[in-house]
């Protein structure tokens, strides 16, 4: 279920929580189970976000910060700009549709031979290929896995408005 979905408002959020846009910390102005009023809230879920328990449901506390701030749930996905999951500042977190998300992604698949983004073993060498406007691109075909991770880093600055890559 879309904890979204469960009608908690800006309202209530910061009358249980204090959020620090600065650090991105949730801290707990009532009790919440055992945790006393000025502890910090949250905990880390396999996924690597941090979530809080609030009426029956866990929230990622990125959601909420953006509640929090604006008033509003976010229209789309909250994505962590420099990539780091539990960095919730709310200077790093911007509400954009999941394409976007997708295009600031900073490392390889789980499921990743290579371990390098973009770059996968085809006809005996390492191939650069890339998503872009839903379909697969092939950049090239190369010697190395690393050039092809290169290839496919210089396509994704190009090809990927999203992508925050310096």
């Amino acid at each position: 279920m879309n904890p979204d979905k469960l009608n908690v408002s800006a309202d209530e959020v910061r009358k249980r929580f204090h959020y620090d846009p600065d650090t991105g910390a949730f801290t707990r102005l009532v009790r919440g189970g055992t945790m006393p009023p000025g502890s910090r809230a949250g905990t880390v879920t396999k996924y690597g976000y941090l979530v809080v328990y609030m009426k029956g449901a866990n929230y990622r506390v990125h959601r909420l910060a953006w509640l929090y701030v604006h008033g509003v749930w976010p229209k789309h996905q909250i994505d962590h700009i420099n990539g780091d999951r539990l960095d919730n500042r709310l200077a790093n977190l911007r509400d954009v549709p999941q394409d976007v998300n997708q295009q600031n992604r900073r490392t390889a698949r789980r499921d990743s031979l290579t371990g390098l983004m973009g770059a996968s073993m085809a006809r005996g060498k390492y191939r650069a290929i890339i998503r872009t406007a839903g379909k697969c691109k092939t950049i090239g075909y190369f010697e190395t896995a690393e050039s092809a991770h290169a290839a496919y880093l210089a396509a994704k600055r190009r090809l990927h408005p999203g992508s925050t890559l310096a």
